[in-house]
């Protein structure tokens, strides 16, 4: 299989940007979340959830 390096996929009806890296496919993590989590900013989401994981650490 020789994918394209970059390409767009569609999840949920919104885009999710992913690469060709190593043999497999790279997400990009705001994407993922802001498709899982309805978020209006999953860029503030994920820093609550790594503040919350280092406190839990």
């Amino acid at each position: 299989m020789n994918p394209s390096e970059n390409a767009l996929a569609i999840f949920e009806g919104k885009i999710v940007r992913k690469t060709w890296y190593n043999n497999e496919w790279w997400f990009v993590i705001e994407d993922i979340v802001a498709v899982l989590t309805d978020s209006t900013d999953p860029k503030q989401y994920i820093q609550k959830w790594r503040k919350a994981e280092d406190e839990l650490c």
